[in-house]
């Protein structure tokens, strides 16, 4: 017997008690369930009324297809069939998918080059918006003068309309600078290969018999210090900071003041003469940098106030170029300058450190820079990449000065634990001094330009033979400071080592040389 709605043996047969037709138990429950009636006569049929068989075991019969080989290889070949057409419509869906995919790949590509393309259009906006406005001062002077932006020597004016506006446009260290500092690097790397001390250097006999010439009182009474000092070595032209708030220019072979230049509202902390373009750029307090601009009437102008840092600014150094320089802050960055425009090109801070910066200085070669913080910590940067690629360990208290030698192996760093020599190819130390005691810092070090010197400021003023790595570095000189203070702050080199100029804390520079030898004085 069949099942009336299948036509197949029953697996569970039942029977109707109205109708006596034969059914699957599944499929007939199903059927009353939707539709409350018998399939066949259409008879209102319920659950109750379906009695189940008693059936021995049943074997279901095979199918007619399956009786046969020939059946079979037909069941089997729809099969396959059936196969082929579902492997076809998954192609057809891999397909398209792989369509879309590629299509949106597509659009985020073009739209990332649009973003690129419009960046680069706002950084170039920006960055011909902050020239603008930055040249607005020496392109408009009679505007200038009107709005009182400009310091000429020394006078005070409004400075709040200069720059202001442009300080957070940062349009980055640009290919052409890059390939600008990278030529330069290589041209005084070969020149410094060839290098020989000079013939004019002032021997060591000679620095042994060095003795105070002259005393100069640059600053004010009333706030007495000198704080930094730089020379312009082809003028003999001294600069001066110091806590008045002023920077003068010093005339050293005729011993008079040139200029002195007011502007700044606290302590000058660094100053940088720039001698190709007789520019003086200051470092302040105040938090500001300025550049200083001389005359032919020897006048110097404030060309342009920088307010980048948020914090005292405590160093400036200048790149071989003299087209770049750098700041360094008590804020944790240093900041990289364009020195023609004003322009800070990039600030950069070490996120892995909060220490402010209280030191800096450019090796000879212009691609690294070196910068001591308070914590006793000094790091070395790579320019180009603005990445700190060496840490120098061991000082105690802040980095008070650093200084490259010229011949690019050796830094010189001094702190309140005393002065430590580098070996920068061994990225190590390999000599330390502890001139003064505990309480007595170190304030400032400074190799002279042939490489062969290295003085020292601190209670006294010491003048130390530069060698190598592996032989002795004596003291060769010893000055006393004689300002009765007892803190030389600042020292430096002249040409030729033929005259050492010192600022204390009181308002006189000084300077060391040989009794009568006017030849140190001539520029």
């Amino acid at each position: 017997m069949n099942c009336s709605i299948s036509g197949e043996v029953p697996e569970e047969p039942v029977v109707s008690k109205k109708s006596g037709l034969l059914f699957e138990k599944r499929l007939i429950e199903r059927h009353i369930s939707e539709y409350g009636k018998c399939p066949i006569t259409g008879e209102p049929l319920t659950a109750d009324d379906i009695v189940p068989v008693r059936t021995g075991k049943i074997v279901r019969p095979r199918p007619a297809q399956a009786a046969s080989i020939p059946g079979m290889l037909g069941m089997f070949q729809l099969e396959w069939d059936s196969l082929m057409l579902a492997n076809f419509a998954m192609e057809q869906q891999l397909h398209t998918a792989r369509q879309e995919l590629s299509h949106a790949l597509y659009q985020h590509d073009a739209a990332c080059r649009v973003i690129a393309r419009l960046k680069k259009e706002r950084d170039e906006a920006r960055s011909l918006l902050a020239l603008a406005e930055r040249q607005i001062p020496m392109s408009a002077p009679s505007t200038v003068a009107a709005n009182a932006s400009v310091h000429s020597n020394g006078k005070p004016a409004a400075d709040d309309q200069l720059g202001s506006g442009v300080r957070n446009v940062r349009p980055g260290i640009s290919p052409n600078i890059l390939d600008d500092m990278t030529e330069c690097n290589s041209v005084l790397s070969q020149q410094r290969k060839r290098r020989q001390i000079s013939p004019t250097l002032a021997p060591v006999d000679a620095l042994e018999r060095y003795t105070q010439i002259s005393s100069h009182p640059l600053h004010k009474t009333s706030k007495p210090g000198i704080l930094s000092i730089d020379i312009h070595s082809n003028k003999n032209i001294i600069a001066t900071g110091g806590v008045d708030a002023n920077a003068v220019i010093f005339d050293q072979p005729s011993g008079q003041i040139i200029s002195t230049l007011s502007g700044h509202s606290k302590k000058v902390n660094s100053v940088k003469i720039v001698p190709r373009d007789d520019l003086l750029i200051t470092g302040s307090a105040d938090k500001t940098v300025r550049i200083w601009q001389g005359s032919d009437d020897g006048n110097y102008n404030c060309n342009h106030i920088l307010k980048d840092h948020t914090a005292e600014v405590q160093a400036v150094t200048v790149h071989a170029t003299n087209n770049y320089f750098v700041t360094a802050s008590l804020d944790s960055t240093w900041c990289f300058y364009d020195l023609s425009s004003g322009l800070c090109l990039t600030q950069v801070e070490d996120p892995s450190a909060s220490e402010g910066y209280t030191s800096l200085a450019f090796h000879p070669d212009g691609l690294i820079l070196g910068t001591g913080t308070t914590g006793g910590l000094v790091k070395i940067w790579d320019v180009k990449s603005q990445t700190n690629v060496a840490k120098f360990e061991g000082h105690v208290g802040a980095v008070t000065s650093i200084s490259f030698s010229e011949n690019g192996y050796f830094l010189a760093t001094a702190a309140s634990d005393g002065i430590k020599l580098w070996d920068l190819r061994k990225l190590k130390n390999f000599r330390t001094f502890t001139p003064y005691g505990p309480d007595t810092p170190t304030n400032c070090v400074e190799f002279d330009y042939s490489g062969s010197y290295l003085a020292a400021a601190g209670s006294d003023i010491r003048v130390i033979q530069a060698t190598s790595v592996k032989l002795d570095w004596n003291t060769i000189k010893t000055f006393p400071d004689m300002s009765g203070t007892g803190k030389a702050t600042s020292v430096k080199f002249g040409p030729d080592a033929k005259y050492i100029a010192v600022g204390s804390m009181d308002r006189n520079l000084r300077i060391f040389g040989l009794p009568g030898d006017d030849s140190s004085m001539e520029p």
